[in-house]
């Protein structure tokens, strides 16, 4: 694959790039990679022509009507290989972390989600006006193929997983009655299809959208509701309906807006919605082994929950099969794991690099001994890495800023990981000769670094000085 991608940068910008580095996947079957170099340009290997043929047509439509989606630049002849533009590695997703993990979000997390979805219906209207949807994959339109397809998806793929046990023909009749129900309004509108947090980059503070490529025709309802219900963004009701009112305010710049009726028609695209995505979760989860979906279950099942409050009287045997699926002793609510706690700690290698409590192992040690040693100076041998004398030593010779710069790299990508998987301790240290200087300036401004970063819990000790300090959880 690197090889392919190799040529079509070659081709694009005259010369090679200067490192491929592969980048995480996702829920697709596509393959990223960054492509290091002037410029920086994200190449893409995906497996079916046809959705590869569907996002490059997109994006070029998109760019066209001034909408933020990332500029492709290259593409190879037989439509599998294409280069585009890099919008870096943050995601909506990853920036309202905070807010996602304790419920509540904060001020800046607030304004961009209003951003992203105030928007939206720029791409469904505006985006949809001169599209020529033929060029969609893997069909044109949202339509009752398209709808029972996705309820089949759910049955076979996650209900039939649970082993509950229900009559097929009477839950076939109702899938039947919301196709019906979900089709009363026809469109010209763009549907995106996956708007969600994940799909959306921040660049320079603002949002950038990917992973269009299965859009079609289609109505507004749709998108709103898999943004507003993601099953792991853990919105509080509140803020799901300021949201709703900030989407509703934006699409009255395209056409007149009945809230009533508006909201009346969307809860049944919101449990729709849900269903399909329960059903990716068990393919993807259950199927494909791949953990990231098996941890979104819960939060789906816990949307689901709240949605059968309110009755469905359209599909009564539906409701019924639902209301027991969520109360399967799998999908209990269960206490929520603790937040994730990362320990760094400075020390000297005379006497060992220190063990880690939490007993998971792992996690990283960092050498500082190659950094310019203060301690080799007489008037900096009774002070530490947190003194100013030192500091400034460090700082203007500059080694030091460099070498943290390589660490945060590293740490960030891991703890933004570790976030997304809910896992709950990582532990950082920094070694050098006398865990006096280097070490100690290290990981003070690494702990203040992930805390003001991630607003995350960080214990620092800096071992041979008999030193801790606490970063709470920002709240």
């Amino acid at each position: 694959m690197n090889e392919e991608l190799k040529a079509l940068y070659k081709t694009c910008t005259g010369h090679e790039p200067e490192a491929v580095e592969a980048m995480p996947g996702a829920g697709s079957n596509r393959h990223y990679s960054r492509l290091k170099g002037n410029p920086n340009l994200i190449g893409v290997k995906g497996e079916n022509a046809g959705e590869n043929h569907a996002f490059l047509y997109l994006a070029a439509h998109f760019r066209k009507k001034g909408l933020p989606v990332p500029q492709v630049y290259a593409c190879s002849k037989d439509g599998m290989y294409y280069l585009q533009e890099d919008l870096g590695d943050t995601s909506l997703f990853s920036v309202i972390e905070h807010g996602r993990s304790t419920g509540k979000f904060d001020d800046e997390e607030k304004m961009l989600l209003r951003k992203a979805i105030r928007l939206l219906p720029a791409f469904q209207i505006k985006g949809a006006e001169g599209m020529d949807f033929a060029h969609c994959y893997p069909q044109a339109a949202f339509d009752r193929r398209s709808i029972l397809w996705d309820l089949n998806y759910f049955k076979y793929c996650f209900l039939k997983s649970t082993g509950l046990d229900f009559q097929e023909n009477r839950l076939e009749d109702d899938f039947q009655t919301m196709a019906d129900v979900l089709l009363q309004d026809v469109s010209d509108t763009f549907m995106y299809r996956d708007f969600q947090s994940r799909n959306i980059m921040i660049k320079d503070g603002e949002p950038w959208f990917i992973d269009f490529q299965g859009g079609r025709r289609g109505p507004v309802y749709y998108d709103v509701a898999s943004f507003l219900w993601q099953a792991k963004a853990n919105y509080p009701e509140s803020l799901r309906q300021e949201l709703l009112d900030e989407y509703m305010n934006a699409l009255r710049a395209y056409t007149s807006v009945d809230e009533t009726e508006f909201n009346i028609r969307l809860r049944h695209f919101v449990l729709f919605r849900t269903l399909q995505v329960l059903g990716a979760y068990g393919f993807r989860g259950y199927f494909e082994q791949k953990p990231h979906f098996l941890q979104s279950i819960p939060y789906a099942i816990a949307n689901l929950r709240k949605m059968l409050r309110e009755t469905y009287p359209e599909y009564p045997y539906l409701c019924t099969v639902l209301g027991e699926l969520t109360e399967l002793k799998r999908f209990a609510d269960s206490p929520r794991k603790p937040p994730l706690t990362v320990k760094v700690t400075s020390f000297s290698y005379k006497k060992g690099i220190p063990e880690d409590a939490s007993g998971n192992g792992g996690g990283f040690v960092f050498d500082c001994r190659a950094v310019h040693n203060p301690g080799k100076y007489e008037r900096y041998k009774s002070l530490s890495g947190l003194d100013e004398p030192v500091i400034r030593f460090l700082e203007e010779d500059g080694e030091i800023i460099t070498f943290l710069e390589h660490v945060y790299a590293l740490v960030d990508a891991s703890v933004k990981r570790y976030l997304e998987r809910g896992f709950t301790s990582l532990s950082i240290c920094f070694g050098c000769t006398g865990g006096q200087h280097r070490s100690v300036y290290s990981a003070q401004h690494l702990a203040e670094h992930l805390h003001r970063k991630f607003g995350i819990q960080v214990d620092l000790t800096h071992r041979e000085q008999n030193i801790t300090q606490t970063f709470n959880v920002c709240n």
